[in-house]
């Protein structure tokens, strides 16, 4: 079976969402768009785990960043908070994630920005995410073009502040590469080569995942390869110009993520517009944690009290 779209992701949410106690800061709907590629399955994990993270945390109702976290573990594993992280490595990684929030916040053909988050969550240091309006059933150059300007900003951001740069790109450098090569070889987005498809890529759907079997001679390959470079090249050097121009406001967030570790797209907004965030430190929150664990507890607190080992 196909995957549901966003309609019916909305709808297999809430029909899920009967057997618990939602709050009123619930919006299903808004969490069906975060969830593109979600499987039924998927979903229906997705409030489990709301559930038992409002329950360990003596909720009365299941709260919206209880969803958002739920949906986060359920796609890219558990956010692992405890882990000892060398303070230049969360430097370079507050300032690559702070370079594709700049970018995805200004292009206004990107997909609009959700939460950037630089708290390890399986194999990844950080992460920034979008929030999609709608199901894509097509993609535009220009879209793609933001795409790829978004895939680069991380690592131009390390250049210009790091003085340095990281294998943290590795993904955004592969996505980045097989996005080009899916607008020259089978989307004939290339003004030099025209709108031919070179070969049958093996693509069943509108993923962006390339696996060629070639089909063309070697020197159309070689002019295909200088297309994919000249793409990639216009992509970073645009991503580039657009970080020059705002290099301060990207300071800000990266410094913000050092502080506060997770910025939601509000607070992005907020420091893009100069201002200043008034929000608890993560330091504030993990103390207010230990002081009502110091605190008298009743049976019933008790009984929800999480384990040492389920706060990760």
């Amino acid at each position: 079976m196909p995957l549901p779209d966003l309609k019916g992701r909305a709808e297999i949410l809430k029909v899920h969402a009967k057997k618990v106690k939602i709050g009123p800061s619930v919006d299903l709907t808004r969490l069906a768009r975060g969830t593109p590629m979600f499987s039924g399955a998927d979903l229906a994990a997705i409030i489990n785990e709301a559930a038992l993270a409002a329950t360990m945390s003596n909720k009365d109702d299941i709260e919206m960043a209880d969803l958002e976290e739920a949906r986060d573990k359920v796609r890219w594993g558990r956010a692992k908070k405890s882990r000892v992280i060398d303070q230049n490595e969360r430097e370079i990684t507050a300032y690559h994630e702070a370079g594709h929030t700049l970018v995805q916040s200004l292009l206004k053909e990107a997909d609009p920005l959700h939460k950037v988050s630089i708290i390890p969550r399986g194999p990844m240091g950080g992460a920034t995410f979008a929030l999609p309006e709608k199901d894509r059933t097509m993609f535009t150059r220009r879209y793609c073009m933001a795409l790829l300007q978004v895939c680069f900003g991380g690592r131009i951001a390390e250049t210009m502040f790091c003085d340095d740069i990281s294998s943290g790109a590795q993904s955004d450098i592969e996505q980045a590469t097989k996005i080009a090569r899916q607008m020259v070889l089978i989307w004939g987005m290339s003004d030099q080569l025209g709108p031919i498809s070179y070969g049958d890529l093996g693509v069943k759907d509108y993923s962006l995942v390339v696996s060629p079997e070639k089909e063309y001679s070697e020197k159309t390959a070689e002019a295909i390869d200088a297309e994919v470079k000249r793409i990639l090249d216009e992509a970073y050097t645009s991503a580039r110009g657009m970080i020059e121009k705002h290099k301060k406001q990207l300071k800000d967030i990266a410094q913000a993520l050092l502080k506060y570790e997770t910025l939601d797209a509000d607070d992005v907004r907020l420091i893009l517009d100069g201002g200043q965030l008034d929000k608890p430190t993560v330091g504030d929150l993990l103390a207010a944690e230990q002081a009502k664990g110091n605190g008298t507890l009743t049976e019933t607190d008790n009984k929800y009290k999480p384990s040492e080992d389920s706060t990760d």
